[in-house]
């Protein structure tokens, strides 16, 4: 007889097991199955063992510089064993955590990989056997994983996914990164800051396609500084073994090079894991990348399917991926929710930071906004000369006419914290008026946010104003 449940969520990371929660708060028999480890890729192979990793970087990189202070710290070295131990101690401790807050919700987690086999039923697979499931709803919630490319296929050993990266016992001499974006650049620094090597190679004409090149140009610099070589407009292009490591081939808008390395990690873009899922089962549909196609309220083609998370399209944050399965639980549970979100923030943890909300201003322009514009320096930010970190700036878009904030980019010390303000701005409707009339603690970097405000209205005082 297949067991039957009010609500089952088919992946336990940042979008299942906050759905999974979610619709057992509001009373529902709800079965979580989850393939590998609760807490989904994010938590086990990318966002939080990623940042413990670059944390410990920082810190390597911040000892190195203490000099300036007049603070001497001979002999740094890294031990990446024991590195490795104190980060699978963290992902450890908040996937015990995910666990108990499942269970302390009645969240009831079945270990397995399951399928659809029509509308309303899924077949599920454990290492005990095999059973059915019937639902009254369910969420699809099963993530995305990193692509690689036909000339360097993922094995795990020479060619790696972030996974492979983020679990090295070792430093590498030698690390080529294919791909400039978020990933490739997180990891790339951290490895260049512990004694790697680093160059990187992007297809594209700026490293963090997409991002504002201004706050990529900060970025660059520090790259540079910490010896990392980047190739933009350039393509790897195959590979071989030779007795010291690998010899990669890259066409550069500069001619073709050899590169010697000893490790290629590619971060060239992810897709959905919907390969075993049977969507078409369910009369679900997909996207030609595998995304499986949603409403503003997560609700798939078939009505009683939703979906949240990466598998439901990019972009792929954690964040977003836990407020639609927040929102697809309560519409499964008869709540009157929607995904709607004029304010998604993106965080970059690159060296600077960068951290970014809203438009820019060429997408002002574009919606037929005349864009009005404060750009302050964190070199005119007593806080963070403090802090030796002065690199970078906070720049404001807002209405000209209404001075309604728009967006904003901080690229600059701790700036996926101070994101967060802008975002709240935004979600309310706050004008640059309101946030220069908000005093703001001093010495902190949140005064770069004040700053910037009084700046756009052309009344900063710690930096000269544009002329109009």
């Amino acid at each position: 007889m297949a067991r039957s449940v009010d609500v089952l969520v088919i992946g336990g990371g940042p979008a299942g097991y906050p759905a999974a929660i979610r619709a057992a708060q509001l009373g529902r028999k709800v079965l979580l199955v989850e393939r590998d480890r609760l807490g989904g890729e994010c938590l086990n192979y990318g966002c939080i063992p990623s940042k413990a990793l670059i944390g410990a970087g920082n810190f390597v990189h911040k000892a190195r510089k203490a000099e300036e202070f007049g603070v001497s710290i001979p002999d740094i070295s890294v031990d990446m064993a024991k590195l490795q131990e104190w980060k699978e101690a963290i992902v450890e401790r908040l996937t015990s955590g995910v666990a108990t807050l499942c269970r302390g919700n009645g969240v009831e987690v079945l270990l397995g990989e399951a399928a659809f086999t029509g509308p309303d039923s899924v077949h599920v697979k454990t290492s005990e056997g095999e059973e059915d499931v019937r639902f009254g709803a369910a969420i699809v919630a099963t993530g995305g994983r990193p692509t690689d490319l036909p000339a360097f296929r993922f094995d795990g050993k020479r060619i790696l996914s972030t996974k492979e990266a983020l679990e090295l016992p070792g430093v590498p001499n030698r690390l080529l990164v294919i791909g400039g974006g978020v990933s490739g650049l997180e990891l790339g620094t951290f490895y260049a800051k512990v004694g790697s090597q680093v160059t990187v190679v992007e297809i594209m004409p700026q490293l963090l396609p997409g991002t504002d090149p201004e706050a990529v140009r900060v970025v660059g610099r520090t790259l540079k500084r910490i010896g990392v070589v980047f190739h933009t407009e350039s393509k790897a292009l195959g590979w071989k073994e030779v007795s010291d490591g690998l010899l990669v081939d890259i066409e550069t808008k500069e001619g073709p090079l050899k590169v010697p390395c000893d490790l290629v990690l590619v971060t060239v873009g992810r897709r959905a894991n919907t390969d075993g899922l049977g969507p078409e089962k369910a009369g679900i549909q997909v996207d030609a990348k595998g995304h499986v196609l949603v409403d503003k309220q997560m609700r798939t083609a078939n009505p009683k399917v939703f979906a949240a998370g990466d598998v439901a399209g990019p972009p792929y944050l954690a964040h977003k991926a836990t407020q639609e399965g927040i929102v697809a639980a309560e519409v499964a549970c008869g709540q009157p929710a929607a995904m709607d979100v004029r304010a998604m923030p993106g965080a970059i943890f690159t060296d600077p930071e960068v951290a970014t909300v809203g438009i820019s201003e060429e997408q002002a322009r574009a919606k037929g906004v005349e864009p009005l514009v404060g750009k302050v320096p964190f070199a005119a930010i007593g806080r963070a000369l403090t802090m030796g970190e002065h690199e970078g700036f906070v720049k404001l878009v807002a209405d000209s006419k209404s001075k309604i904030l728009l967006g904003a980019v901080i690229v600059g010390p701790d700036a996926s914290d101070l994101i967060s303000e802008l975002v709240l701005a935004i979600e309310m409707g706050a004008t640059v008026e309101d946030i220069a009339l908000t005093v703001h603690p001093h010495p902190t970097l949140p005064e770069a946010i004040m700053e910037t405000a009084e700046a756009a209205l052309g009344r900063a005082i710690h930096v000269l104003n544009r002329k109009p």
